[in-house]
């Protein structure tokens, strides 16, 4: 009798302990499937503490590119951003040799703080910053424009965003380009006349 109810009790234990692991792995896949923006808002938490920052050696940047055209007649601009300066530099070339625009001017804290929330309300800190092959722009929108923003701690990119004038090509910001494209020239006296000269 004893014999009958230990080999009837392990059979019943075993099934109990089995039911226990596959609720356990419903819940963890549920969570996973249900619940998975949690490492994205810590990231984004993470993005946008770093874009707020106005410690001094913090900046944002802005790179277009023009079509990828022969050697001579390629165009790209840079508008750059800190707490204690802001420049534009125009580039011809893929070496990218510098053309007689370039700006460079000063800044102060308080101006600095109110383009980086500016920045963030238009939602630079809110996109995915893409990695591996996803993340490599060369030929990337041959015939349009490829705009490319960044958040930089003592000059090293901490958050790279880019995306592109072709409709194949969305790349990895989540904001509005034409926004945040405005905002950056508009740091700049007279940006839109010098970035026509450059003809991208």
């Amino acid at each position: 009798m004893a014999r009958y109810n230990s080999s009837r009790t392990i059979p019943i234990a075993l099934a109990l302990i089995i039911v226990a692991i596959a609720i356990a792995a419903l819940i963890s896949l549920s969570r996973a499937i249900f619940f998975p923006r949690q490492t994205t808002t810590t990231q984004s938490d993470v993005s946008q503490s770093e874009l707020l920052s106005t410690l001094a050696n913090r900046a944002v940047r802005m790179t277009v590119r023009g079509p990828i055209v022969a050697n001579e007649v390629f165009h790209s601009y840079v508008v750059a951003v800190s707490p204690s300066g802001r420049t534009l530099t125009a580039y011809t070339g893929y070496l990218d040799k510098i053309v007689d625009q370039q700006v460079v001017l000063g800044n102060n804290i308080p101006a600095y703080e109110e383009f980086v929330y500016a920045l963030s309300r238009a939602n630079l800190d809110k996109g995915t910053e893409l990695s591996g092959d996803e993340n490599d722009t060369r030929g990337i929108c041959a015939t349009g424009r490829l705009y490319r923003f960044e958040i930089l701690t003592a000059d090293t990119s901490v958050e790279n965003l880019w995306t592109s004038t072709c409709k194949g090509s969305p790349g990895s910001l989540d904001g509005s380009v034409a926004q945040l494209a405005n905002l950056f020239t508009s740091q700049i006296p007279n940006a839109r006349l010098l970035i026509s000269r450059i003809e991208l």
